[in-house]
């Protein structure tokens, strides 16, 4: 691996720390961690002229540790399985609320503003993790690339004002806030739902693993019917 691959996932290490370091200093939905620290790697790139080619190996290595991270999100669901276990019957209904509610609410929107075919499609895919929306938006005829670029920003819009929307709607139970949270903005919503407290986390892991499950059995039928 060379230094700069090296030097740069150093790099993007620092800043996310400095970013969560300064989120508990300014409360503000604007310091979320994901939002500040991509902020400042990209402006770091932009004023260094580094294209991102030269980031790409670095980007690989790092997001390589997705999968021992997904698979740890089980933890905070295994310590509050009970309670889990106890409201899963509104919360099975809740998921399955939201995903239905997030795919009709982006496809209708990009109906609404005259948008081709196939960002329509990608559209209806943006609140599901990655690996899954690229092979949904394929299913549908989606654009794989597109889709990735509006889960990321699916995500960091569910980070960043999530929490602020559901305090303003007085929605303050943890297991809810957690659930809301990661059924819309999957594992980057479910990071800030994490720092919320522990159940928050549980809440959203659960959450986020199901609306992707929910979204590929339902999509490539439901998507034909409302397009």
């Amino acid at each position: 691996m060379h230094l700069l691959t090296w030097i740069e996932i150093i790099l993007t290490i620092l800043v996310y720390i400095g970013a969560r370091f300064f989120s508990q200093k300014v409360k503000s939905p604007l310091t979320t961690p994901i939002f500040t620290s991509t902020f400042v790697i990209i402006l770091i790139f932009l004023l260094f002229h580094i294209p991102y080619k030269d980031y790409r190996e670095a980007n690989r290595i790092i997001s390589s540790m997705l999968g021992p991270v997904t698979v740890a999100l089980a933890v905070p669901i295994y310590q509050n399985r009970e309670l889990i276990r106890k409201r899963m019957l509104p919360a099975a209904a809740g998921l399955l609320i939201g995903t239905v509610s997030t795919i009709l609410t982006a496809v209708w929107f990009s109906v609404w503003l005259g948008l081709p075919e196939k960002i329509q499609a990608t559209a209806a895919v943006k609140a599901v993790s990655t690996p899954v929306a690229i092979q949904a938006a394929l299913l549908i005829g989606g654009d794989p690339s597109l889709a990735a670029a509006f889960v990321i920003t699916a995500g960091i819009i569910g980070a960043v004002f999530g929490p602020l929307i559901l305090t303003k709607c007085k929605i303050t139970d943890p297991f809810s806030r957690g659930l809301g949270i990661g059924t819309v903005s999957h594992a980057i919503g479910t990071s800030q739902a994490g720092m919320e407290g522990p159940l928050e986390g549980a809440a959203s892991s659960a959450a986020m693993g199901l609306a992707a499950m929910i979204t590929a059995i339902i999509l490539p039928w439901l998507y034909p019917l409302i397009s």
